[in-house]
């Protein structure tokens, strides 16, 4: 898919891959003819003779279609008009037991199948790219921030650990839906089955679906209103986990010196100001995401207060209409393009964090821990020491030890009414205030510790790689389908 840096760019795709493009409508209903015919003869509804006739017709209308210049074939009726010019009414047999209903359902069930697909192969490509970042930086350290404000200090690999865990969590979501998704409605007819003794399992099998929708009103009707919208809903959590992860990164631009920075391959300059960088890449992903989220809106929408039988929302969610899956999967690929693009000052990090107060808790802690001071004297002496450096303009690194002496003895004296010193020396009360050693010394499961965080990496690892092995499973049977159906359709014309 070709993407460009600039916002206002005219690249947005037209499908979610170029497989998909070339599997257009009437794709899709040719492989529904093949399998109503497949599935015709073998219950013994069609002859031999009868398949045969209809098969050479089949391949004929085919031919047709993929001439150069041909117009698109939109609907079953102008296909069913083009075989009955080969064979004569006789390939109207092909449509037994069938309607628009279920053919259109299960067209677009298939074209959702594909959309998931695509955005599940996007969506594992930023988590890979997103690992091998975490992974190089267990030991970068960076404030991490609560209601806008500096509040802890981690590491990158902490940070983006926790977005790879919440992106598994998508997986999963698209694991499970799977189940709903690769379900049929061929056979169903307008929505109570027919006369016929259709085989509606050998149907979904010879088009790569795992079996039907079981009720015939459900899978032909009722399940459009639940089973493409609950795969938008993934596609717009997955945006929204997008604009936070790249608002944070957006936000260093607003400094004089940022810390995390995009290759200048992946920024644009300004018409009139020389020493703008503009963080193009960014400001057009999250603009994507806030385009799939809306697209998802829509899609409720058209769903919403439609009476059963209507065609509205049988192609909610496709790229004839909201394009869901196009704009996810267009939003992924620039995501994964700005991480491909992404500098990280490791040095810039550490002054980020040395700037700011951001360890102070961990001075209330040591104290509690090592020496028995209550909590909370020990940090309303740590938040005294703010309130002095603030207004005086100091660091931890150079905040005066005997100020600090000074704060301690007067917090203890209001708080219990005693005199006591600072039971930390000087070499004690830096270390604690160092960055680096809060992040070592956080314990418990999932802490921003290194050591943890690479254990956590490596779990992340490990299920992206069954997520990657799952999903090739998924593609591979639906090759191994596909192979199937053009096997048994191509036995009627030997």
């Amino acid at each position: 898919m070709k993407v460009t840096t600039i916002p206002w760019s005219r690249d947005i795709p037209r499908s979610t891959s170029e497989r998909a493009e070339a599997e257009t409508w009437a794709y899709w209903q040719n492989k529904i003819n093949r399998a109503s015919l497949v599935m015709l003869h073998e219950q013994g509804i069609l002859d031999d003779e009868t398949a045969r006739v209809i098969a050479r017709a089949h391949r004929h209308a085919e031919e047709e279609q993929a001439a150069p210049g041909a117009a698109p074939v939109q609907d079953i009726m102008p296909l069913e008009k083009m075989l009955i010019a080969q064979c004569g009414q006789m390939a109207s047999l092909i449509h037994t037991g069938r309607s628009r209903q279920d053919i259109f359902a299960t067209l677009n069930q298939a074209r959702l199948r594909s959309s998931v697909i695509d955005f599940a192969i996007s969506l594992n490509a930023l988590r890979t790219r997103i690992l091998e970042i975490a992974k190089d930086h267990t030991e970068t350290w960076m404030p991490a921030y609560t209601n806008g404000v500096q509040a802890m200090p981690v590491t990158l690999g902490f940070y983006l650990w926790a977005f790879l865990e919440s992106f598994e969590r998508d997986f999963d979501r698209i694991r499970e839906g799977w189940a709903r998704v690769n379900r049929s409605a061929l056979g169903s007819a307008v929505m109570a089955n027919s006369a016929w003794p259709l085989s509606r399992e050998r149907l979904a099998e010879l088009l790569g679906f795992d079996g039907p929708i079981i009720n015939s009103l459900d899978s032909s009707q009722v399940s459009l209103f639940d089973v493409p919208l609950e795969q938008a809903s993934i596609a717009a959590n997955v945006a929204i986990r997008i604009t936070t992860l790249l608002a944070d990164i957006a936000q260093q631009y607003s400094q004089t010196r940022p810390w995390m920075l995009l290759d200048e391959s992946a920024a644009y300059g300004s018409s009139a100001m020389p020493q703008k960088r503009n963080p193009g890449i960014i400001n057009k992903t999250r603009a994507k995401a806030g385009d799939v989220i809306g697209a998802m809106q829509t899609s409720f929408m058209r769903a919403h207060n439609l009476p059963l039988g209507m065609y509205d929302n049988k192609e909610s969610v496709s790229e004839d209409n909201t394009a869901v899956f196009v704009k996810a999967v267009h939003m992924l690929e620039l995501a994964r393009w700005a991480f491909e693009m992404l500098k990280i000052n490791k040095e810039r990090a550490l002054e980020e964090l040395e700037n700011d107060w951001t360890c102070t808790m961990a001075l209330a802690e040591t104290l509690q821990m090592r020496f028995g001071v209550p909590f909370r004297v020990g940090h309303n002496f740590a938040s005294g020491i703010v309130t002095v450096a603030r207004r005086e303009g100091y660091y931890p690194k150079n905040f005066p030890f005997a100020k600090a002496q000074e704060i301690f003895r007067e917090t203890v004296k209001k708080l219990e009414g005693k005199d006591e010193e600072l039971p930390l020396d000087e070499a004690g009360f830096r270390e604690t205030l160092s960055p680096e050693y809060v992040v070592r010394t956080r314990v418990g499961t999932g802490s921003p510790a290194p050591e943890t965080v690479a254990k956590g990496l490596a779990a992340s690892a490990e299920k992206l790689t069954a997520d990657l092995k799952w999903l090739e499973e998924k593609v591979a049977q639906l090759q191994k389908a596909d192979s199937m159906l053009n096997s048994e359709f191509e036995k009627f014309l030997k």
